[in-house]
């Protein structure tokens, strides 16, 4: 299925702010430059309340929608680790999340744009309802109107999220390997993290462009996304940003944000 040339739009995000102090993750002075939408950390798997403001800045000063990535309250394993929290304690700690950046996005001139889950959250929102609606409630105590929540297409969180009227984003990920479900292979699998630049580049321009993806057992699944992620934890993340967006940009796909 290729889309047809007045649907070739993409956005294209990258986690940033991760880092903690004077330990730093992300090369966020240069993915700022490249990314049309920044996931930033809100202090739960990393970020702090430095990091946030000098994101958010960067960010307004470039055109850059913010985004809140939110996250289990996991610093020492950076929200990679899933966690069993109540519901409601998790709502509360979502939108504490995004009230935190929405301080310093406000400040910035700017102002929270989406909300994404990070890691662990990510992954157990996908099938897992109950935690699905706490993020989904988290994010209405949070806002004052409705949040688009940025997640994988078909999961728990945006069937929660549509049910409470929230907009969706569909979002993919050139450089993780799919099951044959769609859904992420586990970090902890061979092969769920895709290392090749050329790979990666492909894979971006058959989600963009053709509207599918080769699974990790070799079929061919159809997606349809609005959003493509660029690891910012990625070493040499910035460089592979830059290549993903000027080969979509040679294909005639626009690189612009969702919102």
């Amino acid at each position: 299925m290729t889309a047809s040339l007045a649907n070739l739009s993409i956005d294209l995000n990258a986690d940033l702010g991760e880092g903690f102090g004077r330990w730093q993750l992300t090369d966020d002075e240069a993915l700022l430059s490249i990314v049309t939408s920044a996931n930033v950390a809100c202090g739960f798997h990393a970020g702090d309340p430095s990091t946030m403001r000098r994101v958010c800045e960067l960010a307004a000063e470039r055109g850059v929608r913010v985004g809140a990535q939110v996250s289990y309250r996991d610093l020492a394993g950076f929200g990679r680790r899933s966690m069993d929290v109540p519901a409601r304690e998790l709502a509360d700690e979502i939108a504490y999340q995004i009230g935190a950046l929405e301080i310093f996005a406000r400040a910035a001139g700017t102002r929270v744009h989406y909300v994404k889950p990070h890691g662990a959250l990510y992954n157990r929102s996908v099938h897992d309802e109950a935690q699905a609606a706490a993020v989904v409630e988290g994010v209405r105590l949070a806002a004052g109107s409705p949040l688009p929540v940025l997640g994988l297409p078909g999961s728990r969180l945006h069937e929660a999220a549509r049910a409470a009227g929230l907009p969706v984003i569909a979002e993919a990920f050139a450089d993780r390997a799919y099951t044959a479900s769609g859904t992420l292979v586990p970090r902890t699998e061979p092969g769920a993290v895709v290392h090749d630049p050329d790979t990666v580049v492909k894979r971006a321009l058959g989600f963009a462009r053709d509207r599918v993806v080769t699974s990790i057992d070799g079929r061919r699944i159809e997606v349809d996304v609005r959003s493509l992620c660029v690891h910012g934890d990625t070493p040499g993340a910035a460089g592979l940003a830059r290549r993903v967006r000027s080969e979509l940009a040679a294909a005639g796909v626009r690189v612009a944000a969702f919102i």
